[in-house]
């Protein structure tokens, strides 16, 4: 059975403030948190790598979800994991031999997941999803926080779960969607069959570690009327 989880991505947080607006979003019942890891290659940004990972991951218990935006990710994956990563996902776009990359994250000890653009059909799947544990539907065009939701991603999820009853992997291979999810939007994603929910801005929008937790509150409690 596949879980619901709320993973706030910490790519729009205030990192001079980090450390509290994380343990605010984990005690407003946030289920783990969502690493955006950019190289300025694969997208026009660039943010952390492993020891960012590594710093969070020794203060606090909670499932680290990677989500590798880079070129080259199979050279990195060790360092993902021994810093603590319980789920590395890559791009279906960077990746030549994607079955062999998969397989290592899992050797390695975490969750697999494989990542596609919002250009990218869902077909092209087909083949590496006996083999991964989650898919993560990309919602907006990667690279920036605060961009808005592509609106035909819900036809798309919609698509994947079909594929995933059709192979009798929905029980075993989540779906996780990130870019643009609100609270206004957040429902009808869930209804198109995501499990996974990622957040951004909509939670660290604030500075405030108050403000944070009742932002994570309002997702969860959201998320909650699907489990």
């Amino acid at each position: 059975m596949v879980e619901k989880k709320l993973l706030p991505s910490i790519l729009n947080a205030n990192f001079w403030n980090l450390g509290e607006l994380i343990k605010a979003t984990l005690e407003g019942g946030a289920d783990g948190l969502h690493m955006d890891v950019m190289d300025g290659h694969f997208v026009p940004n660039l943010t952390f790598g492993p020891m960012v990972v590594g710093a969070v991951s020794k203060k606090v218990q909670t499932f680290i979800d990677s989500h590798l935006m880079i070129e080259n990710p199979t050279q990195y994956i060790p360092e993902f994991v021994k810093n603590g990563s319980n789920a590395i996902s890559v791009h279906w776009e960077t990746e030549k031999h994607l079955h062999r990359t998969v397989s290592l994250i899992k050797e390695l000890g975490s969750l697999a997941g494989v990542v596609i653009n919002p250009a990218t059909p869902v077909e092209f799947l087909e083949e590496i999803l006996p083999f991964v544990d989650y898919i993560l539907v990309m919602s907006v065009n990667p690279g920036f926080g605060g961009q808005r939701f592509i609106g035909t991603s819900l036809r798309k999820i919609e698509k994947l779960k079909n594929l995933l009853i059709k192979l009798n992997l929905e029980e075993k291979v989540a779906i996780e969607v990130d870019g643009g999810i609100k609270l206004h939007n957040v429902e009808d994603i869930l209804k198109a069959g995501a499990d996974w929910i990622v957040v951004g801005s909509a939670i660290f929008s604030s500075e405030n570690p108050l403000e944070v937790r009742e932002n994570t509150e309002k997702f969860k409690e959201k998320i909650e009327k699907f489990t």
